[in-house]
């Protein structure tokens, strides 16, 4: 079917408008002069009206009036409407017209339908230079640059002379296409011809052209220019700054600035943008005066500028009242606010926000759910907040692409809520391999490794393949002996299937191979991967010390330095392996790097308060305190690991007064700080300040107590002797108390030698861990300090009967950086008979100084 015959079976023009008071007489002059006041004023709605209104009078429009009623149609998109007048004029005289068929050209190409352009543009008889443009920038518009060339290039065979606008739009087309060749020639022309020098705009599109190409021959061209007006400017800032020379962007707005140019929106935007890659406070400040000198602070486009500038120089007070200063703010300045407080770790003040934002009926877009998914996992309700956003969506009816989908998903995957994962993902429209990734790690993490594994499965047979992140998800799941051979098939899968291992592919494989306890083909594969990273480096550090080879680890550390430079990641571990070592020295000795590495070690919290809880555990508490009170700006976790140092050394009182002042500092304590005040009366025998703590925890701080609250207040109250009173406490628990609750009213019972509840405590242990060797000998120790032997022989019983055995007690001491491990009776140490007896030598001397054993608290050995 031809295009014309198309036309000719569209549906008739619409109905004409309801008529107006006055309107125009029916002298087609009249309405044609109607329809002309309104496109001068740029009124496309009332020229389509006028328009309708005057078919209705039987009036027809002139040659001059209908272009000006398309070019109306295109501005507002009614393709339909253009293409019935398309069809009213197929078969006149105005066809044969060149302003009307070029306002076809025109209307077709802006609309998007070049197809159609061209078919207009083909059967006109006579074209101009208006005519060729419309169509070359029919092909531009598009993004169909090499057929605007050749266009062109026919233009030049037809001998028609390009005009400035011509010039403008195939330097569009020859920046896009990367035809720097024809772009050089198209400016040899412009020069030749005297439009460069004619028309400010073609040297503004040659700017533009080689900002792609060369900043150099950009420069020249700007410097070449007779008239430069803002455009110019503009177009010569925005080349340096997509070039990424900030400084230069700066120097030429001084150059506006001097040279006495109006600032418009555009330049303001572009100048903030470089200010804030370039990161200066100051400046920044200095160009927000001048956006409110210029009046442009309040536009929104600036404004979101602004707003992110301050937000990259950390300062989110001054991005807040940035915010709070524009009058009419859009939903992406709302969203630049929220933000920017997650960005600085303020998830409660996004959230007000956010209530905010819905109280004034602001409405909100994909960009405003997806950036509050984000805070949900900091937030203390956040599963609930979380599944609040999810309904929002739906009550909205947002389309759920896969940018929210996938936001939905990584949102229930970190506030654990796994059946909520399976569910969405069951439910989305559309996933990509992020879906899948995020559906694999959930189940992973949260040790559903045969699920994991079946959804694995479940991928590799779907249209989306597993990528490197899809196996890193799943190696995850194994990370213990069983699962090695779980880990190596997935190894060879990886193989088989030509997944590229890359450095972080690498890493996960190695850590699942320590995991499982292959350490030879973790160190193998580390070892020989040459361009290993800094991750890879932490990661085998951090497996070293969780499968308890803290020596290794050191040694490994050691290794790391001569060649890369550790990261805060490898510090804060190696600081942890001191921990496990009890090593003071080594600790001081990390430190001294430290101090030497970094500028001040009160700049990163992180570090500072991996110190102090080192020296906390390793018994220097002062040495804690120093650090803590050099932290430029202390987050919680700092205040936390001072409160636990406290409690540590038995210093409750310290504890108490440090907790005030976090209060007095602003900051509020979360579930961990009150795990820490907690231990630290309990340890201290404050047993009504625990109380009162314990009470203001939701109260006060809406802190929602957790089962390891619950288990401090019962040891605090254990240890102070209340033990019918921890009973109660137990009993009346909001959540069913597990074996760690009811062990430490047993070690209660110990401590007090009260056998009373020891049976009923011992029966509620062992029926929630039945395999746990260390209960029966805790079990055992309180009859052996009683003198109830038949009873201690009788649960000596059970441990074989069972097949347990507990395991020896360990020691050590570190001298001249190598730990010496030592168990009971241990003979393997290459100087055992020196240790022995020096030993025996010391055993001797405090014997004569009045010293005598204490054996209640020993496992009697029946079979010594």
């Amino acid at each position: 079917m031809s295009l014309s015959s198309s036309y000719l079976k569209l549906p008739p023009l619409p109905s004409p408008a309801p008529a107006q008071p006055n309107p125009p007489s029916n002298d087609p002059k009249d309405w044609n002069a109607l329809i002309k006041r309104h496109a001068k004023l740029k009124n496309d709605g009332a020229v389509l009206s006028a328009y309708a209104r005057m078919l209705s009078s039987r009036a027809s429009p002139d040659r001059a009036t209908l272009p000006l009623v398309l070019k109306a149609c295109s501005r507002l998109n009614d393709v339909e409407l253009g293409k019935r007048i398309h069809s009213s004029v197929l078969g006149t005289g105005l066809m044969e017209d060149v302003r009307v068929a070029t306002a076809l050209v025109d209307f077709y190409g802006k609309c998007g339908l070049v197809g159609d352009a061209r078919y207009v543009f083909d059967g006109m008889a006579e074209r101009d230079v208006v005519s060729w443009n419309a169509m070359i920038n029919g092909y531009v518009g598009v993004g169909d640059h090499e057929e605007a060339i050749s266009v062109f290039v026919e233009m030049g065979r037809w001998s028609v002379r390009p005009s400035s606008r011509t010039i403008v739009a195939l330097l569009l087309a020859c920046g896009a296409a990367m035809e720097l060749r024809m772009g050089q020639e198209i400016h040899c022309y412009s020069l030749r011809s005297g439009l460069f020098h004619e028309y400010p705009h073609v040297g503004t599109a040659l700017i533009g052209f080689y900002a792609k190409f060369n900043l150099k021959v950009l420069h020249n061209v700007f410097d070449m220019m007779e008239v430069k007006n803002m455009v110019s400017w503009n177009a010569i800032i925005t080349g340096y700054f997509e070039a990424g020379d900030c400084l230069m962007v700066l120097e030429l707005f001084a150059r506006i600035l001097e040279d006495g140019g109006e600032l418009d929106e555009v330049t303001m935007l572009i100048v903030i943008q470089a200010c804030t890659d370039h990161g200066s406070l100051r400046l920044a400040m200095q160009i927000h005066q001048m956006a409110i000198k210029s009046d442009l602070s309040c536009d929104v486009y600036s404004a979101n500028a602004l707003l992110h500038m301050y937000s990259k120089l950390q300062k989110p007070e001054f991005a807040y009242e940035i915010f709070k200063s524009v009058p009419t703010r859009d939903v992406a300045l709302w969203n630049s606010m929220l933000s920017t407080y997650i960005d600085f770790s303020c998830p409660e003040e996004a959230q007000r926000l956010f209530s905010r934002m819905i109280a004034e009926d602001v409405k909100t877009d994909e960009r405003t759910i997806i950036v509050m998914l984000s805070s949900c996992a900091d937030l203390a309700d956040g599963m609930r907040f979380g599944r609040s956003l999810h309904a929002h969506v739906i009550k909205a009816g947002m389309l759920i692409d896969v940018s929210l989908g996938n936001a939905l998903l990584n949102m229930y995957e970190e506030t654990n809520c796994i059946e909520a994962v399976k569910k969405a993902f069951t439910q989305l429209p559309d996933v990509d391999v992020i879906s899948w990734n995020t559906l694999v790690a959930a189940l992973a993490d949260s040790n559903s490794k045969v699920e994991a594994l079946e959804v694995f499965l479940r991928m590799h047979e779907s249209e989306i393949k597993p990528n490197s992140y899809t196996i890193i998800s799943i190696l995850a799941s194994c990370d213990d002996a069983p699962s090695l051979n779980i880990g190596r098939s997935i190894h060879g899968y990886v193989i088989k299937h030509g997944i590229d291992i890359k450095i972080p592919l690498n890493t996960a494989l190695t850590e699942m191979y320590m995991n499982c306890g292959d350490e030879v083909t973790a160190e193998n594969l580390f070892d020989c991967c040459s361009n290993r990273d800094i991750v890879s480096w932490n990661s085998l550090i951090a497996s070293y010390i969780r499968n308890n080879h803290t020596h290794k680890a050191l040694l490994l550390f050691r290794r790391m330095i001569s060649e890369v430079e550790p990261s805060s990641v490898t510090l804060i571990n190696v600081l942890s392996s001191c921990i496990q070592l009890a090593d003071l020295h080594l600790g001081q000795c990390i430190h001294a790097y430290i101090t030497r590495r970094e500028s001040s070690i009160g700049s990163d919290a992180s570090l500072a308060n991996a110190l102090i809880s080192m020296y906390a555990k390793c018994g220097s508490l002062h040495n804690g305190e120093k650090v803590f009170n050099l932290i430029w700006r202390r987050n919680v976790i700092s205040w936390n690991a001072l409160i636990t140092g406290y409690g540590m050394h038995g210093q409750g009182e310290g504890a108490i007064s440090t907790f005030l002042r976090m209060l007095e500092d602003g900051m509020k304590p979360n579930s961990a700080t009150f795990v820490s005040i907690l231990s630290a009366c309990s340890h201290s025998g404050l047993i009504e300040e625990g109380l009162l703590l314990f009470n203001s925890m939701f109260r006060k701080f809406k802190v929602n107590p957790e089962l390891i609250h619950y288990g401090c207040m019962v040891d605090l109250l254990g240890r102070g002797g209340f033990l019918d009173e921890a009973l109660k406490f137990i009993n009346s628990m909001p959540v069913e108390a597990d074996a760690s609750v009811w062990r430490a009213l047993l070690s209660a019972c110990q401590v007090h030698s009260n056998t009373k509840l020891v049976k009923l405590v011992f029966e509620k242990i062992v029926e929630l861990e039945p395999m746990n060797e260390g209960n029966y000998v805790l079990f055992s120790n309180i009859y052996a300090a009683a003198d109830r032997w038949s009873e201690v022989r009788l649960i000596r019983a059970w441990l074989k009967e069972k097949g347990l055995r507990k395991p020896p007690g360990i020691s050590w001491i570190v001298t001249r950086d190598q730990a010496h491990v030592f168990t009971a009776r241990d003979q393997s140490h290459p100087k055992t008979d020196l240790i022995y007896a020096i030993l025996s030598s010391l055993l001797c001397s405090i014997k004569d100084a009045g010293y005598v054993s204490d054996i209640q608290w020993m496992l009697l050995d029946e079979e010594s």
